[in-house]
């Protein structure tokens, strides 16, 4: 006798458990490159997208997001957007590593630099037992 068993349609989409975060994921990196997804509008309604490019961030024009969200109908050339939820959209945007190692060396001066001011500020005597 055969055993039978249920197979699962072979055009059917890739099912998300409910009780999974659905989180987004790039792949083909370029790893030249750091990627970020960035939502299109601030919380103001400001275009984010232009002060990424202004700071030298690029586009990904082709569909490396790995999610079943992208707007692959917005055609060739186009920037593919993505639902993130609450109404919102986000595209991909990639920079040069160097230029992004470059940026977070500065913000770490930064940080260093305003916690130098703390150390300065305090007290050498904090946390002493006086006997």
């Amino acid at each position: 006798m055969v055993e039978k068993t249920a197979k699962s349609p072979s055009g059917r989409t890739r099912r998300t458990p409910l009780n999974v975060r659905n989180r987004l994921s790039v792949k083909d990196q370029d790893p030249n490159f750091t990627y970020r997804i960035v939502n299109t509008e601030d919380a103001h309604g400001g275009d984010r997208v232009s002060s990424f490019l202004e700071h030298g961030y690029e586009l990904v024009e082709n569909n490396s997001v790995g999610d079943k969200r992208v707007d692959i109908s917005a055609g060739l050339g186009s920037t593919p957007a993505f639902s993130v939820g609450q109404g919102k959209k986000a595209v991909l945007m990639r920079i040069r590593k160097e230029w992004y190692e470059e940026d977070q060396a500065m913000k770490l001066q930064q940080v260093k630099a305003s916690e130098e001011t703390m150390y300065k500020d305090a007290k050498a005597d904090y946390g002493k037992l006086e006997v």
